[in-house]
């Protein structure tokens, strides 16, 4: 088993240029105990490069990787200065080469430099970028071709089909959403799609299914691939030539379930393309009856997939971490203020992970709220409020908490709060807020005030009269303490 291959200048594939197989290009093959150096390609035998009725307004696709690998030897000897030649000369007429800057260019042929890799190791470049044309048919096709050398391991060659996939098949976007799924309960939606093209669908069709973390999908077709045996991926072909203009759905709904303990939120999408080309990953065939497609409305479907969002019955329990403002009067103290985060769910967005809200006490002053992000600060890690008595707000997803912010524990930062005078019973309070919190009993905390009086000298530098009083007497005792050294002088 090879090791994984690290990908350098990747971008995301569109739907449109799944590989169905990887190439078989031919390399030496060194025998067991041998020290020979032997690189292999482990690219695709075919991709898809755009669908035929976008043409010449297709996106940019720059996801074709050029991979190359170190078979694993016992010397450990590396592959030194490994080079690889693409010649694209043979996509003219059927797509484009854009501008990429990731090897030298000299017309459609592109030399990338990939230095010395190590043994067992391998990198990966991707040199072209795939722009479409016009008037071309889905299954026109082209080859490129790549040459690989190395200082002490001897060439390799391999090649791919590069095809015009299409038509572009369109979903219907947002679904009908699913709210109060509990672990282990089941749900289904039934994936859609419209071919609005003037392009039957000759070669088939395809549907990628995906869950997200916590869901499983539960209905196992036998015309379905799934990545692994309790799967959030799979694969579905159908042989049907879907007409110009038509829309289909699935005979069967797709079946998913919230997984034990479950998730708070989760979605399921699904994607439709032609050709149905597999994808290596998906290798479980499904055992149940298989799915078909049969005609449906043919309206609705303006965009790319099909999406289903789910809310589970899982709660996130915050509480707060609450503590007393202890001090003298004219003190600035440090008091943990925030929250525990009691689960059993976990938020994973930023932007809904909730917030903490903090009126302090009456005779209180919030001086600052300092925080750390990456080895730089701030004074104020919460929204103040816009008048006095109002709260200050404490978002958690912010950037301000990153150094505080814990999953499944406390998170809490230090206000800095001036005691300004004492206010006998005094009370602020702090109150924990998340979308998915449906425990409301402990959601609110009291933030009691325990001031005690000022030192004198505190007293005293609060009140210009007294210091004023005191020179004064100072003066005094001064001119006091003169006239009694005169009188008890001896005379001469």
């Amino acid at each position: 088993m090879s090791l994984p291959i690290r990908l350098l200048r990747r971008t995301a594939a569109s739907a449109a240029s799944v590989a169905a197989l990887f190439a078989t290009a031919v390399a030496p093959a060194a025998a067991d105990g041998s020290e020979q150096v032997v690189i292999r390609f482990e690219t695709a035998e075919s991709f898809v490069m755009y669908n035929a009725d976008q043409g010449a307004g297709a996106a940019p696709n720059d996801s074709f990787a050029v991979p190359v690998h170190v078979e694993a030897s016992e010397s450990g000897e590396p592959a030194r200065n490994v080079r690889v030649v693409v010649d694209a000369s043979g996509l003219e007429g059927v797509a484009r080469l854009g501008d990429k800057e990731a090897c030298t260019v000299r017309g459609a042929v592109y030399t990338c430099d990939y230095g010395t890799l190590q043994n067992g190791d391998g990198e990966s470049y991707t040199p072209l970028t795939l722009l479409g044309v016009d008037g071309v048919e889905p299954g026109d096709s082209g080859t490129v071709t790549y040459t690989a050398t190395a200082d002490n391991a001897p060439t390799i060659t391999g090649s791919t089909r590069m095809t015009v996939g299409g038509p572009t098949l369109s979903a219907p976007g947002q679904e009908k959403g699913v709210s109060g799924l509990a672990p282990g309960e089941s749900a289904n939606v039934t994936a859609r799609f419209a071919n609005n093209t003037r392009f039957p669908t000759g070669q088939g069709v395809a549907l990628q299914v995906d869950a997200s973390e916590g869901v499983t999908l539960t209905a196992l077709h036998s015309n379905c691939f799934y990545a692994g045996p309790a799967p959030t991926s799979a694969w579905c072909a159908f042989p049907t030539k879907a007409a110009a203009g038509a829309a289909y759905r699935t005979s069967a709904p797709l079946v998913y379930t919230v997984t034990p303990p479950g998730a708070l939120t989760g979605e399921v999408t699904y994607t439709w393309s032609s050709p149905a080309n597999r994808p290596a990953d998906h290798t479980v065939r499904g055992a149940g009856s298989p799915l078909t497609l049969v005609r449906t409305a043919a309206r609705g479907f303006d965009d790319t997939q099909g999406r289903v969002a789910i809310t589970t019955t899982v709660q996130a329990d915050y509480r707060p971490v609450t503590a007393t403002v202890r001090g003298r009067v004219g003190d600035t103290v440090k008091v943990r203020l925030g929250l525990e985060d009691l689960g059993p769910g976990r938020i994973q967005g930023d932007e809904e992970r909730g917030r903490f809200e903090v009126v302090p006490p009456e005779g209180t002053t919030v001086t600052s709220i300092p925080f750390t992000f990456e080895d730089d600060g701030g004074t104020w890690a919460c929204e103040r409020p816009g008048k006095p008595g109002g709260a200050f707000v404490c978002e958690i997803g912010y950037d301000r908490f990153y150094e505080v912010r814990h999953e499944g524990g406390t998170t809490a930062i230090d206000f800095h709060i001036r005691i300004d005078r004492q206010v006998p019973g005094a009370k602020g309070s702090i109150r924990t807020y998340n979308p998915f919190d449906r425990t409301p009993a402990n959601d609110l905390a009291v933030i009691p005030l325990d001031a005690s009086p000022a030192p004198p000298y505190r007293v005293l530098s609060g009140h210009p009269w007294a210091w004023i009083a005191g020179g004064l007497a100072v003066v005094g005792l001064a001119a006091a303490y003169r006239r009694r050294r005169r009188r008890t002088a001896p005379r001469p």
